[in-house]
């Protein structure tokens, strides 16, 4: 009962794995996704492929693909082979294919059983002896069977071949009985004697064709011999009334003698005188009882009463009385016909006995269960008595043999009924030993104490002991019962005591579970706790299974409780951690989507406010399911590194542009430079064309700017009478810019030269030395190359191809 205990709590950490599930675990569940489409595929598509389908169930993985795969499974091979492999695994599948296979089992015991009638009616076609009772329990058999489609036209072919010869046999049998009744009316027929003998002859012939005809054997015993000796009763009938007529003229000389007519005529004349008798009384009026007790023969017989009939003629042979000759007739034919139906009775009685007594001795051949069999064996006696009853006594021999069929029979019965009363009588000691031993619990519990649980688990294994003792007669069972819960009770009154108790406790837990709040983020771990103390009750003390499962069935009610709420909570917030996903993926699509127009200035000004504007919009958007959280900042790095990336490259486009343009610059100052000092040969400097090439150059950053400017109007301004002064201040700045440039290569690391090699170490030194007298951090490479660029000097090729190698240095440093 505790194997699910923390089963909610259990399911609570696996949703939150769910939700921190990593993007591996994504691509798998993905992966399972896409076999899942693909066998439900396969499985649409098998058409009845038993194999395929076979091989689908046993390799898939999912239930769904495998049901699916399983509706195409029919024939008895695959349908065994799938349910072998699906037994503990797949229990629909299972299922279905057990389904079929007890259906296939139950056509496949149909079918046996129509055969076996169809057999049974091949073998009754076959046999001589033939009876309407063999075709009914054939008739029912084949009622009790389904519907087989193969074997119902043979079977009817069959049966109409068993009806065809019982109805053989019953126009056989009335051919017989009409002929045998014609027979023995033919001597009082009245007819001419040659015509009376042929009759016989005809009658005779007949006989001939009985004996002959298919459906011979069938008729009952005495029929045949019947008609014989009604053949042979009329045939002497016929003959004596042939021979009467001749007698009469043979008395006739004897009268007309002379000498014998005195003798004869006195002999008449003293013989009524010798020997008159004296005059019967007159005959008493019939008995009205014995006329009513006739009618009711009469009615009985036409009823089939034939119990009643006899009664009626026993009552009528004790109490004789006279009857004219009509009534003589009458009581005579009423006898004859109570003979003759007495006689067909006792015949069909005969047949049924013979039946009855082959049914019985197919009894134990036929495996059935002790109870039916005994049912089957009581029935045949009720048969046999009820046949006494309508057709007579039997003959001893066939009682004798159908008792010791009957006895033969049900002896595995007796035995098997005997058996079970030895069996209740054990089990009546069983249970009271059982009783002894709960008493003697009982009295240690009582007098030297117990621990409640080791009593718990006694008087459970004594009631399982209890159920377990099996059947006991009923009178017994009553007391032994009493007598058992008594002692129980006694045993087990401590143990309802602190049951009690217990059952409290489990009713705090259960106001426990129920005051708590499903909102507080500690109530997991405390109703994990409450769990915890549940079953640790439970193991100390087990209350009573009832009481037990009413009591958990409210405390997990009170905990499915919380966790629906924290469910519904965290579906709410499920829900809004999408809303925030469809914010931020709208953010990310808005990243993706921008395009900006202007000059580079007004371009880096859109793309640093929309690079602000979704940052701060994307803080603000909050969480989002942790299954998407990496592939959408993924989305959102990536969305917002291509737009840096356009600033960037603006930027990179301004920066070279500005580096052109400050090399330009350079380059106008140091041509007007050495042109200023180039010794003068007559040819003059034009100012205006030198400013404006400068105005043709882009401006520069301000600082540079602002150099480059300055020393280039200083330069302008020597035009106008101090060109020689200004040449000679170039001239002594030479040594001055050439000590700057070794200086600011050493700071920015690029390679002078051999040909400065010694001074380049002496200046490494010098700068050592400064850096450490002052204590102070070093010039920057920018600074100290702006105060290059501000210094008016002349300069040979090679140091302007220095300062420009030291130019893409350091401006590709800044621009970085």
């Amino acid at each position: 009962m505790f194997d699910f205990i923390f089963k909610r709590t259990t399911d609570q950490a696996a949703d939150q794995q769910a939700a921190m599930a990593t993007p591996e675990q994504g691509a798998a569940a993905a992966a399972s996704a896409s076999r899942r489409e693909e066998q439900a595929q396969r499985a649409a598509a098998l058409a009845g492929d038993e194999a395929a389908a076979v091989e689908l169930i046993l390799h898939s993985e999912f239930a769904g693909v495998r049901l699916a795969a399983a509706e195409h499974v029919q024939s008895q091979a695959h349908l065994e082979q799938v349910l072998q492999a699906m037994r503990n695994t797949d229990r629909r599948v299972a299922k279905l294919m057990q389904g079929r296979l007890d259906a296939i089992r139950y056509q496949l015991a149909e079918q046996n059983k129509a055969q076996a009638c169809l057999d049974q009616a091949q073998r009754l076609l076959q046999d001589e002896k033939l009876t309407p009772n063999q075709v009914a329990d054939l008739d029912r058999q084949w009622q009790v069977t389904a519907a087989v489609p193969a074997l119902a036209e043979p079977f009817a072919t069959a049966r109409a071949a068993l009806a065809a010869r019982l109805e053989a046999q019953v126009n056989l049998q009335r051919t017989i009985i009409d002929a045998m009744a014609a027979l023995r009316q033919l001597p009082s027929a009245g007819l001419p004697p040659e015509e009376a003998q042929q009759a016989l002859e005809r009658h005779a012939a007949a006989q001939a064709e009985y004996q002959q005809a298919p459906e011979h054997n069938a008729l009952p015993k005495h029929l045949l011999s019947d008609f014989a000796q009604a053949l042979e009763q009329s045939r002497a009938a016929l003959t004596a009334a042939s021979q009467r007529p001749a007698a009469v003229p043979e008395a006739a000389p004897a009268a007309e003698s002379p000498a014998a007519a005195p003798s004869a005529a006195v002999a008449p004349a003293s013989a009524p005188a010798a020997r008159e008798p004296k005059k019967p009384a007159a005959p008493k009026e019939t008995d009205k009882k014995f006329l009513e007790t006739l009618d009711a023969m009469e009615a009985a017989l036409e009823q089939g009463l034939l119990h009643a009939a006899a009664d009626h003629d026993k009552w009528l042979k004790e109490h004789k009385t006279r009857l004219t000759s009509a009534q003589t007739d009458r009581l005579n034919h009423v006898r004859a016909e109570l003979k003759r139906l007495g006689d067909w009775a006792r015949w069909g009685g005969n047949v049924s006995r013979e039946e009855l007594v082959k049914a019985v001795e197919e009894l134990p051949a036929l495996g059935l269960a002790m109870s039916e069999l005994a049912k089957k064996v009581g029935s045949m006696r009720e048969r046999w008595k009820s046949l006494d009853a309508v057709s007579g006594h039997a003959p001893k021999s066939l009682w004798e043999r159908f008792d010791s069929a009957c006895t033969a029979a049900y002896a595995p019965a007796a035995a098997h009924f005997k058996q079970l009363a030895d069996e209740r009588h054990a089990n009546a000691a069983k249970a009271q030993a059982l009783i002894d031993e709960t008493r003697n619990m009982a009295a240690t519990a009582a007098s030297e104490g117990a621990d409640l649980k080791n009593v718990a688990a006694a008087g459970q294994r004594l009631r399982q002991m209890w159920g377990r003792l099996g059947t006991i007669d009923r009178k017994e069972k009553r007391k032994l019962d009493q007598a058992f819960d008594k002692a129980l009770g006694q045993m087990l009154a401590p143990l309802s005591e602190q049951r009690k108790i217990e059952s409290a406790k489990r009713e705090q837990l259960i106001a426990e579970a129920e005051q708590m709040q499903a909102s507080d983020r500690h109530t997991l771990d405390n109703l994990r706790r409450l769990q915890e103390r549940w079953q640790e009750q439970a193991k100390a003390l087990p209350l009573e299974r009832k009481i037990e499962q009413a009591l958990w069935q409210r405390f997990r009610a009170a905990c499915d409780a919380i966790f629906a709420k924290r469910k519904e909570s965290a579906h709410a917030a499920d829900h809004e951690r999408k809303a925030h996903l469809h914010a931020r993926e709208a953010l990310c699509n808005e990243l993706e989507t921008a395009t900006f127009s202007g000059d580079d200035k007004a371009q880096l000004a859109a793309i640093a406010k929309l690079l602000r504007d979704t940052a701060a919009a994307w803080h603000a958007a909050g969480g989002v399911p942790r299954a998407s959280e990496a592939r959408i900042t993924q989305r959102y790095q990536a969305a917002m590194a291509t737009v840096q990336g356009q600033a960037d490259a603006i930027k990179r486009r301004a920066g070279a542009a500005q580096a052109n343009a400050l090399r330009d610059k350079l380059r106008l100052c140091q041509a007007l430079e050495s042109a200023i000092g180039t010794p003068a040969d007559g040819a003059a400097i034009d100012g205006a064309d030198w400013q404006s090439r400068w105005s043709a150059l882009p401006p520069l950053a301000a600082e540079y700017e602002r150099a480059l400017h300055g020393r280039f109007n200083a330069a302008l301004g020597a035009l106008d009478g101090k060109r020689s002064a200004y040449a000679e201040q170039l001239e002594r700045n030479r040594a001055k810019l050439l000590d700057e440039v070794l200086r600011l290569e050493i700071v920015a690391g690029v390679d002078s030269g051999a040909e400065f090699a010694r001074e380049r170490l002496k200046m490494q030194v010098e700068v050592l030395q400064s850096s450490l007298k002052s204590g102070q951090k070093p010039q920057s490479a920018g600074t100290a190359y702006l105060q290059l660029c501000a210094m008016p000097a002349l300069a040979d090729d090679r140091t302007a191809s220095r300062i420009e190698q030291l130019f893409r240095r350091i401006g590709a440093a800044e621009r970085a």
